[in-house]
């Protein structure tokens, strides 16, 4: 009987240093073997359908796509090859995310490499790398927030031309004095403008308010710098 063949791995990460350290340790292990590093998600794509390795290592934030997008791609493309999620940041949602996209799970890059190599062999047997239970409350708090964030998109969608200005000029750190005078209104008119603006958003603050306007694209984030600061007479909604 000949030596059964190792598990063939492809890492993509964008930072290639890691991808090498990584490989480094994987290929102690006699039954594993990593066939290429690439530092993108298209390239991620590439690989898997042109190598149809066993198992992705697949890093979640990478230039072009990220790990996710990648991920649908690969089965897309009708590839078999097991993608197991690296991500160096915590989310609370991201392993339902994962799984909806097709990956087999989400490891930490801190895991140690024993239990990396471990997860490797078990996604390449098709055995799940998370308890159902785990799944299912990342599927909940998945679908939580997208409740959230449709409805927070709909109250910005429910701002005047005006109070989109007044958010704008929060966002390129005006102060009060200067929005009032640019838009040519009284401190009383801004301080009415701005109560409305927290009201229809169902938030507390001028930040919480700029922050979800740069999130869904509401205002501009081109001219602002590190100097900028939103500084609308605190944090707190106008009396």
């Amino acid at each position: 009987m000949g030596e059964e063949a190792p598990i063939r791995v492809v890492i993509a990460d964008d930072h290639r240093s890691f991808g090498e350290a990584l490989q480094i340790a994987l290929d102690k292990e006699q039954d594993l073997a990593v066939i290429e590093i690439v530092t993108d998600g298209n390239e991620a794509v590439r690989a898997a359908t042109s190598g149809h390795p066993d198992v992705v290592l697949m890093d979640l934030q990478m230039p072009g796509i990220d790990g996710i997008e990648a991920t649908k791609r690969i089965r897309d493309e009708g590839v078999d090859s097991a993608v197991i999620i690296l991500t160096g940041d915590e989310d609370d949602v991201g392993l339902a995310r994962a799984v909806q996209a097709g990956a087999k799970g989400v490891l930490r890059k801190t895991e140690p490499v024993l239990d990396l190599a471990s997860a490797i062999r078990r996604a390449h047997r098709g055995e799940p790398l998370h308890q159902v239970a785990e799944v299912e409350s990342s599927l909940r708090r998945l679908r939580r927030r997208r409740t959230s964030d449709a409805d927070l998109e709909r109250r910005l969608a429910r701002l005047t031309p005006r109070e989109i200005q007044i958010l704008q000029r929060m966002a390129d750190g005006h102060g009060p004095e200067r929005i009032a005078e640019e838009l040519e209104m009284s401190r009383h008119t801004l301080r009415t403008h701005t109560q409305n603006i927290l009201t229809k958003l169902g938030v507390h603050s001028k930040i919480e308010a700029v922050v979800a306007a740069i999130r869904f694209g509401t205002v501009r984030t081109d001219d602002i710098t590190p100097s900028n600061e939103i500084t609308l007479e605190g944090e707190q909604a106008p009396k």
